[in-house]
């Protein structure tokens, strides 16, 4: 997927971390209005992930891993501001 190369690809050394946090609160929001929409029956959807390497996984673990990650992000941009 290219995690490390989009570092240096997108310039996020560059970036202000107030944008990105502000970035970052978009995504959770639109993230959470798909979340909020799935039934009962579809957290156990399987589906595809492919970091670090290919792999079937429910859409409750994808989604629980996303937060997981996100939390992580926003740590290190309050430590940048």
């Amino acid at each position: 997927m290219g995690r490390n190369e989009r570092v240096e690809h997108d310039g996020y050394a560059e970036q202000q971390p107030e944008d990105v946090a502000h970035q970052l609160a978009d995504a959770a929001q639109l993230l959470g209005n798909v979340l909020a929409r799935l039934r009962a029956d579809d957290w156990d959807r399987t589906v595809v992930y492919h970091y670090p390497e290919t792999h079937e996984w429910s859409l409750r673990w994808v989604a629980v891993h996303t937060l997981h990650e996100a939390r992580h992000h926003l740590l290190d941009i309050r430590r940048q501001t």
